[in-house]
């Protein structure tokens, strides 16, 4: 019996958070102040009548506004806002053929207005740390939610297009306009590493980490905060930490944990990759 694509996006959720150590993010053997690990394998319980929508063929919009819904209902708040962001299209794409990044790019590049107004429908439902928006875009503002969606009808705006305008400060938004790039790429590293899932996910974590500075440590602690935090996951990965000195891995995720510095979109990206690794067999559990 082989499982749905919204079994495997619950899945990844799951193993996502599960890895260890992803530095400064929630995993099985750490918690920040407020959201623990068992916040995040509620949300993950939660989002699945979404990603069964998603699967199903339901509009992205909707099928994301009720999996945040969903994930929503337990204790710690936004668990995994971000990632569900991510793997509702890649769920959408994945159903009934093989994921690709041409099959996510057909599926975002079909939303509709009514799209993004289940997108900003959805901040109702949880808190989410954003930044500001850009210029032009405060009637826009996401922190907005519903209140937001007039405006988003006056002017048209497809969910895509509200991605677009988001670029510049959200990686996540980055992944929908160029093709999930990064995503297929976490997948790449988690199907090319040795070790059980968690191991692999980590690597893929510290990899991404390396790639770019987290947009979201960025937002909460500027921009030099996230390069050096880029920097040090770069020499981590260039020494192939995981393997020869997970010590010091440890060390680093200890220490973004006790600072709070959270690189939260590289593991939503993580998220994505394992989604993909899973589907198509290049990692098995």
């Amino acid at each position: 019996m082989t499982r749905s694509p919204a079994e495997t996006a619950q899945l990844a959720l799951l193993l996502e958070v599960s890895a260890t150590p992803k530095p400064g993010n929630v995993d099985r053997e750490r918690d920040l102040s407020g959201l623990r690990y068992d916040h995040f394998l509620a949300g993950a319980v939660g989002s699945r009548e979404g990603l069964e929508l998603a699967g199903e063929g339901a509009p992205v919009g909707s099928a994301f506004e009720r999996a945040v819904a969903g994930m929503g209902c337990q204790e710690g708040g936004n668990t995994q806002f971000g990632s569900l962001l991510l793997l509702v299209p890649l769920v959408r794409a994945a159903s009934g053929r093989e994921v690709t990044p041409a099959g996510v790019r057909e599926v975002v590049e079909g939303t509709t207005v009514e799209d993004a107004a289940g997108f900003y429908r959805a901040f109702d439902h949880t808190d989410v740390r954003v930044g500001e928006p850009p210029e032009g875009m405060e009637p826009l503002d996401v922190r907005r939610g519903s209140e937001a969606v007039p405006a988003v009808e006056e002017r048209g705006l497809t969910l895509l297009e509200v991605m677009a305008a988001s670029v510049p400060g959200d990686d996540v938004a980055r992944e929908w306009t160029e093709g999930f790039e990064r995503s297929f790429r976490a997948a790449g590293v988690i199907g090319g590493t040795e070790g059980t899932p968690s191991e692999r996910a980590a690597a893929a974590f510290l990899s991404a980490l390396a790639d770019r500075p987290d947009t979201l440590v960025a937002t909460k602690h500027g921009e030099r905060v996230a390069e050096e935090v880029r920097e040090r996951a770069a020499e981590l990965d260039e020494r192939s930490a995981l393997d020869t000195e997970p010590e010091a891995v440890e060390a680093f995720a200890d220490d973004l944990v006790s600072r709070g510095v959270n690189p939260g979109t590289t593991a939503d990206l993580v998220c994505a990759g394992l989604f993909v690794a899973l589907e198509r067999g290049e990692l098995v559990v």
